[in-house]
């Protein structure tokens, strides 16, 4: 059984019997993992559907009144509003996992363009022209014809974008020069 203290803003628990101390990240963390995969089993559907009828099945107790539909009103907007930042957290703990991973498979594969493992770095924009090239790319190789030059050409916008992006940034390159 978990004990938790607020101690200057962060909080810690402590579990008998358990690895000790941790931090707000990682109770978080683990919090959101065990909600959204218990939220997301079957049997999380079937409790939420037996709620919703039990609630259907008291209209006609309740007269459906307005208080009758605010239960169900307040109750979803609650579960709802937290559920987000829960699975929220998870997805953006799951997508940096896939992001490492995928970044390691193209850093360990031979032939592979390493100038593709940080993409998520470029804007929306960036990015929907480089998958219109990936598109045609695809389109070309379909139709039996040899890809390479665009592959090739393909990473060197991609390093000029990524580039721009760093100038931009950065600001311009005598901006970035030590100081002599």
């Amino acid at each position: 059984m978990p004990v938790c203290l607020i101690l200057n803003g962060s909080l810690f628990a402590w579990c008998l019997g358990g690895k000790g101390v941790r931090t707000t990240n990682e109770f978080f963390r683990k919090a959101s993992h065990a909600v959204a995969e218990a939220v997301g089993s079957p049997w999380a559907f079937v409790v939420a559907l037996g709620i919703i009828l039990a609630w259907a099945a008291t209209g006609p107790l309740f007269d459906f009144s307005d208080t009758w539909q605010l239960v169900i009103n307040t109750g979803t907007t609650i579960i709802t509003f937290l559920m987000v930042f829960l699975i929220q957290n998870t997805q953006n703990s799951d997508a940096k996992a896939m992001h490492l991973k995928l970044d390691e498979l193209i850093r360990g594969v031979e032939g592979a363009r390493n100038r593709l493992v940080d993409l998520e770095q470029l804007t929306d924009e960036e990015l929907d022209a480089l998958q219109e090239q990936f598109e045609r790319i695809r389109e070309r190789a379909a139709k039996g014809r040899d890809v390479t030059p665009e592959l090739n050409e393909l990473a060197g916008e991609v390093e000029a974008v990524k580039e721009q992006s760093e100038v931009e940034t950065q600001g311009p390159a005598e901006d970035r020069r030590p100081a002599a």
